[in-house]
């Protein structure tokens, strides 16, 4: 019987190490980052406080565990919405800026935790590490695209900047529904962004999605 057990157990782990994950990313929204204790955690995940130190022997390992989970669910998604996006540049582009206002990872709870784990970002390397590969891979991924559409389309911008743009706004626009109440909402923002991209890229973007695939203007 002690090998079937065993088997149960293994199999349950990364359950309830998830349970546990997406339990902290709770707590860190309610909480913040300093108040948060393993209790907390434990509470909220229904879990008794010796299964969390059975999978997470500090709340450090907990914590740094919780972000590389995020940061792996952020990447994770937007390289699928590419995948699904095919190849014509504004199509991938206007699927990566959709893909950022998805309630899977654009909702106040998320967007607490994250703000909580910037606010250690300075003071603790491991914070910068798990996120800046991926904030580059993001980043330069926005900038192909913006080059290609400039490109394409005849554009007079600098695309680097373009992009840089849109990252803050992007960002900028996660905070917003952080902080803002009344009107505020995903689709709102997301909105505020698809008027940017029909601002700065007219002949690819309108508000209701990609306009045209390929070619420069005709004159």
């Amino acid at each position: 019987m002690a090998g079937p057990a065993k088997a149960r157990r293994r199999q349950a782990a990364p359950v309830r190490r998830e349970q546990l994950i997406r339990a902290t990313i709770d707590e860190l929204a309610k909480r913040g980052y300093a108040d948060l204790t393993l209790a907390d955690v434990a509470e909220r995940a229904g879990l008794s406080r010796g299964i969390v130190n059975f999978h997470f022997d500090s709340k450090r390992k907990l914590l740094v565990e919780t972000l590389r989970f995020m940061a792996d669910e952020y990447a994770e998604f937007w390289h699928q919405a590419l995948e699904r996006a095919g190849l014509a540049p504004a199509e991938r582009l206007w699927a990566l800026v959709a893909a950022d206002f998805d309630a899977e990872v654009c909702n106040r709870r998320k967007i607490a935790a994250w703000c909580a784990f910037w606010g250690e970002a300075k003071s603790r390397p491991i914070y910068r590490e798990i996120c800046g590969e991926r904030d580059l891979i993001h980043s330069d991924t926005l900038r192909g695209l913006c080059r290609e559409l400039v490109a394409e389309g005849g554009y007079e911008h600098d695309p680097d900047r373009v992009a840089e743009g849109l990252d803050a706004l992007l960002e900028g626009l996660w905070l917003h529904l952080l902080f803002q109440s009344g009107t505020t909402t995903r689709e709102t923002l997301y909105a505020t962004a698809v008027e940017h991209l029909t601002i700065v890229f007219p002949e690819h973007f309108t508000p209701a999605g990609v306009l045209r695939r390929a070619g420069p203007p005709q004159t």
